[in-house]
């Protein structure tokens, strides 16, 4: 009778702790990829660097706002938007040049808007671009209960290229994400593409959503990855529309054959810089930038000289 007792008592205790996995797991997939209001008001990822290096960021940071404040007062932006495959409609600002065939969509980070972009449409202006600044799909006024994490978006951003090579029909087009939109970047570049798409600037880009989530989870929490992981991948699978393992930045740039721009800061503690060193290696026609200190999205404001030198330099290899 004893052992019965013990017996039933484990089973309970087993299945209680099951139980709590699994909606561990859910709602760690609403918290990771749920769409919300405000959430692009949630602080960034903690950045470590030293008190140098955060006030010569900080410094660039106020910089380039203020130039950005002043290019936006002279500037007409337009708000457009297209359908996607699903239905859902998504929304991005347009900033048009004169008499230019060159165009960049710049795709901003993970709980982010397209606000956040600006900072960089200002150089692409300058640079003789038209601009494309989409909300991707779950942020800003975007459709999507789910954040894509890059894989939903993938397909949202060649609607993009089609409603640009609709509009220009000899458009050279630039895709630059950063984190999360370097991802999206990369994940698209995968697919077959009209030819009017030349390149690829992905700036702190993750190799996995499946890894970066591990990574993440790990270092805040000290779960490891099984079983929590596998069950959350089951369920945004279930709810999203895609697991964590299938959203592979690393498997679509080896299939990808556009040039590629690996950038990172070697002081990112949020998306660690061996993934853009992995995704180089297996990108066979790639270059990266590596930038000394700089925290995850800040290679831009820590070397913004050195940052635009070599992107553009590396555009101007593919685009007239």
């Amino acid at each position: 009778m004893k052992k019965h007792r013990i017996l039933k008592a484990v089973v309970i205790t087993i299945a209680v702790l099951i139980l709590l996995e699994l909606l561990l797991s859910v709602g760690l997939v609403f918290f990771a990829i749920g769409s919300f209001d405000g959430m692009e008001n949630i602080q960034d990822a903690p950045r470590k660097y030293s008190d140098e290096a955060k006030e010569k960021v900080e410094r660039n940071i106020a910089d380039i706002s203020d130039k950005t404040e002043s290019w936006l007062s002279e500037t007409d932006i337009t708000e457009i938007s297209i359908t996607a495959d699903d239905g859902a409609v998504m929304y991005a600002d347009m900033v048009t040049a004169d008499d230019s065939n060159k165009w960049v969509i710049l795709l901003h980070g993970y709980k982010r808007t397209r606000e956040r972009v600006r900072n960089y449409g200002r150089f692409y202006a300058e640079n003789g671009f038209n601009i494309i600044m989409p909300d991707l799909r779950g942020h800003g006024k975007s459709d999507g209960a789910f954040i894509g994490m890059g894989w939903l978006d993938r397909t949202d951003i060649i609607r993009w290229t089609e409603l640009i090579i609709e509009r220009d029909p000899d458009a050279e087009i630039v895709l630059h994400g950063v984190s999360m939109g370097a991802a999206a970047a990369m994940m698209m570049a995968g697919e077959t593409l009209r030819e009017n798409v030349k390149t690829v600037i992905a700036d702190c880009g993750y190799t996995s959503v499946w890894e970066q989530f591990a990574n993440v989870t790990k270092s805040y929490t000290g779960v490891p990855e099984f079983p929590l992981m596998y069950t959350a991948s089951f369920f945004a699978k279930l709810l999203a529309g895609y697991s964590y393992d299938e959203a592979s930045s690393l498997e679509q740039v080896k299939k990808s054959s556009l040039p590629i721009l690996f950038i990172h800061g070697k002081g990112d503690t949020f998306v660690y810089p061996e993934m853009a060193e992995r995704l180089y290696a297996a990108h066979p026609d790639g270059e990266i930038l590596m930038i000394d200190e700089a925290a995850h999205g800040q290679a831009m404001y820590f070397a913004p000289d050195t940052y635009w030198n070599e992107v553009f330099g590396f555009i101007d290899k593919y685009i007239e």
